[in-house]
C-alpha cells in the first residue's frame, strides 16, 4: 500500500501547521499519510487517549499527556529524501519493531523507520509500530508489576 493523503488536514497547533505547509509536495501528502496513520492509531488503541501534536526539535511530534502511556513519536522529512518516523532512542521500540518486521522497514539506528519516496508501507504493520510506541510506558509499567 502506498501513501494515502490524510483526510482531516486541520490542525490544533499552528505551529504544526506551519511546518506542514513548509514541506514540498509530495513530501507534504506522504507526511500528512504518516499523520493521519499515527492519529487513526491513537484513536483505536485502547488506553492511548487523546495526543498532543506539537513541535519536538523542529519536528511534528505525538506525545500523550493525558494518559501518559507511550513515547513520543516524531515524523520529518530526512536531509538525504524520504521520510521519517522517529522514537526515543533510549527506549527498546526500534529494537522490537526490528525483531517483529526485520523486512518490512529500513531502520536507522536504534531512533527510525526511514521511508524512501516510492517505497510501498506496509500500512497494518506500521500501525502495529506506532500503536507499541503509543503504549510503550504502560506496557513497561504492566510488565514491572
Amino acid at each position: 500500500m502506498g501513501w494515502r493523503v490524510a483526510k482531516d488536514e486541520s490542525f490544533a497547533n499552528p505551529a504544526v501547521a506551519a511546518v506542514f505547509d513548509g514541506y514540498p509536495q509530495p513530501a507534504r501528502g506522504r507526511l500528512m499519510a504518516l499523520r493521519r496513520l499515527i492519529l487513526e492509531t491513537a484513536a483505536a488503541t485502547d488506553g492511548v487517549g487523546p495526543l498532543e501534536e506539537t513541535l519536538k526539535w523542529g519536528q511534528p511530534s505525538y506525545l500523550t499527556p493525558e494518559s501518559k502511556s507511550g513515547s513520543t513519536i516524531r515524523i520529518d522529512r530526512l536531509k538525504a529524501g524520504g521520510d521519517g518516523l522517529f522514537v526515543n532512542c533510549k527506549t527498546s521500540l526500534i529494537e522490537t519493531f526490528r525483531a517483529r518486521y526485520p523486512d518490512e522497514f529500513t531502520f536507522t539506528g536504534n531512533r527510525g523507520i526511514e521511508f524512501r519516496d516510492n517505497d510501498e508501507v506496509p500500512e497494518a504493520e506500521l500501525r502495529h509500530c506506532i500503536a507499541l510506541a503509543l503504549t510503550y510506558h504502560s506496557r513497561k509499567r504492566a510488565e514491572a508489576k
